[in-house]
């Protein structure tokens, strides 16, 4: 794109789109088109009456129409710069009139706990101080124990996992019954006269192995359009670390990388810990995953991104490709959410999946399914 072009497609942002048939985008006209959208989103309301936040929603208790903000605005960090983001998030609040959700906990107190109310407050919460902040934690310690119970079992299912076949259970199920135990502690009961074999006890195998050692390390994408993922990973981490010896490690990342491993069981403060970045570099937080790797053949590294790299695709191929050498697992997950609706780069993932790693957008309970056919 030339200079020229750049100039043109700057003013039609500023202009709008009731430019667009004197003054059409040119060059990478899909970027542009969502830039336009951010921007007409937030600034078509000096035009008519505002479509978002009104005054008499406050009344109503739930405040639902206040949770629309929070996805726009991870649109607008992939999309500007981090000054433009910061006066953008100002100009939200104010039209959106949730200035309250920031500073007065009665606001906070009267919205119902869910996960786009999480979605809000992890979004905003480093404009939240004092009680309000207090509170939020409240609120993201509820959502995330809902979450827990409901991805827990099948979490432990799948890594305690199979059938263990060197015990017996006190859970009697015909799925579980042993048969051929059964009949082997059972043949000094054969009854000679009547030609049957009296069961005089059955034996079931236990449901799950006691465990199966391996180390796993979470590499999670906390830019913005991995918000929902970024959720289940953390509570997913928190089941995880209470399995018995299993090693759970918890890195997460934008252009920078943080190691969580010591808040792996809580995910409130991992949650609360994020920074949903804009920029990524998987490739830089992959090399140091696996200097994390102490045996390869029981590790697994379950990486969690849209696999957009900004730190250079070769790279993450190389590294990629030393993980899956040394004997470790490598599962890319482009999503890990309820939906598993993901958008991802396909041309990244596809050469991950050339170089023998596991690739797929998921829910939780997929994830617990999958894990337990890979170890």
């Amino acid at each position: 794109m030339t200079d020229e072009q750049e100039l043109l497609n700057r003013w039609r942002l500023i202009l709008g789109k009731y430019a667009a048939q004197q003054l059409p985008f040119s060059g990478d006209t899909f970027h542009y088109m969502d830039m336009e959208e951010a921007l007409d989103f937030l600034y078509s309301r000096e035009y008519g009456e505002e479509q978002g936040i009104r005054q008499e929603d406050r009344a109503g208790g739930r405040g639902e129409s206040k949770l629309m903000v929070p996805s726009w605005l991870q649109k607008v960090k992939k999309l500007f710069p981090k000054q433009t983001v910061e006066v953008m998030e100002r100009h939200a609040l104010e039209k959106y009139n949730m200035t309250e959700l920031l500073t007065d906990p009665d606001v906070l107190k009267k919205l119902e706990p869910n996960r786009e109310l999480l979605k809000t407050i992890l979004t905003l919460k480093h404009m939240m101080k004092g009680k309000v902040l207090e509170l939020a934690k409240e609120i993201v310690r509820k959502v995330a124990e809902e979450l827990t119970k409901k991805m827990e079992q099948e979490l432990k299912r799948s890594f305690v996992g199979k059938l263990d076949r060197t015990t017996s259970s006190p859970v009697k199920s015909a799925r579980n019954l042993d048969m051929k135990k059964t009949i082997r502690r059972n043949l000094k009961n054969y009854d000679m006269e009547e030609e049957r074999l009296v069961l005089k006890q059955v034996y079931f195998n236990s449901r799950m192995k006691r465990y199966n050692s391996w180390r796993v390390i979470l590499c999670v994408d906390e830019s913005g359009s991995m918000l929902d993922s970024v959720i289940h990973s953390a509570v997913m981490a928190g089941i995880f670390a209470k399995l018995p010896m299993l090693d759970v490690k918890l890195v997460i990342f934008d252009m920078s990388v943080v190691d969580l491993s010591g808040y792996v069981e809580d995910p409130v403060e991992t949650l609360m810990s994020i920074q949903l970045g804009g920029g990524t570099n998987i490739a830089k937080a992959l090399s140091y995953c696996e200097k994390l790797i102490d045996f390869p053949y029981r590790t697994m590294v379950i990486l969690i991104s849209d696999l957009y790299e900004g730190g250079g695709y070769q790279n993450l191929y190389s590294v990629s490709k030393g993980i899956i050498e040394s004997g470790a697992k490598l599962i890319a997950l482009t999503a890990l959410d309820m939906e598993a609706n993901p958008c991802y780069d396909r041309h990244a993932a596809a050469r991950l999946a050339d170089l023998g790693a596991h690739v797929g957008a998921m829910t939780p309970e997929e994830l617990a399914e999958w894990i337990g056919k890979i170890i």
